[in-house]
């Protein structure tokens, strides 16, 4: 019997946050991170501006618009999430938390919820103290919806200097541990690839030994 390589699992990131308008500091500290996963080698998807522009979730009605489908069928489909909110009143945005709401329609899935994959996660607001009480939201909404948060999240103070006059990320704290986070996610993701894999191969040559 030949061994074949086989491929290996390209890890497929979901990032969803911001703001409802386009081009917010939530949405551009995503796209840096998606971008770090991607050099990691992982497929990537961003919900952001009108995408996370969602109908409030009403968990009573079956519809549901062509938005929330194409973030539901990603989040289902995803290996790792990445979620990045701005502070409103000290805690998650409301387009935000309307969003994760959506959720709730995965609950009868065989992976339900966030269930087994890494999820990163950044808070932006514009005093230290609302960053890190929106983070503390985010973990705890991330818990419930059965997500293993990063060790290494993000809070970043937009009131202080974060992009350069064409967008580019200039503070180097903030994009440090942005790469780090984006590290972790990827690498959660192909670990559970790897288990599954070498799961699967087990069984299989537990069926092939019994049929022998």
């Amino acid at each position: 019997m030949i061994d074949r390589p086989v491929a290996a699992h390209r890890p497929r990131i979901v990032a969803l946050g911001g703001n409802a308008t386009p081009g917010g500091s939530g949405e551009r500290l995503l796209r840096h991170a998606l971008a770090r996963c991607e050099a990691q080698g992982a497929a990537t998807m961003l919900f952001a501006g009108d995408a996370i522009d969602l109908p409030m979730y009403a968990p009573h009605r079956s519809e549901r618009c062509t938005k929330a489908q194409a973030l539901m069928a990603a989040l289902r489909d995803a290996d790792g999430i990445i979620v990045a909110s701005p502070a409103y009143h000290g805690t998650v945005s409301g387009v935000v938390k309307n969003a994760l709401d959506y959720a709730q329609d995965l609950v009868s899935d065989a992976q339900p919820y966030f269930d087994g994959r890494a999820v990163g996660l950044i808070a932006v607001a514009g005093g230290w103290q609302a960053a890190g009480s929106t983070l503390a939201t985010l973990r705890s909404i991330t818990h419930a919806l059965r997500g293993w948060p990063t060790p290494m999240a993000v809070t970043a103070n937009s009131s202080q200097p974060l992009f350069d006059p064409d967008g580019q990320l200039v503070d180097p704290g903030i994009e440090q541990q942005l790469d780090i986070m984006a590290q972790q996610v990827v690498t959660f993701a192909k670990m559970k690839a790897e288990y599954a894999a070498a799961m699967a191969r087990g069984q299989a040559e537990t069926l092939t030994s019994l049929a022998l």
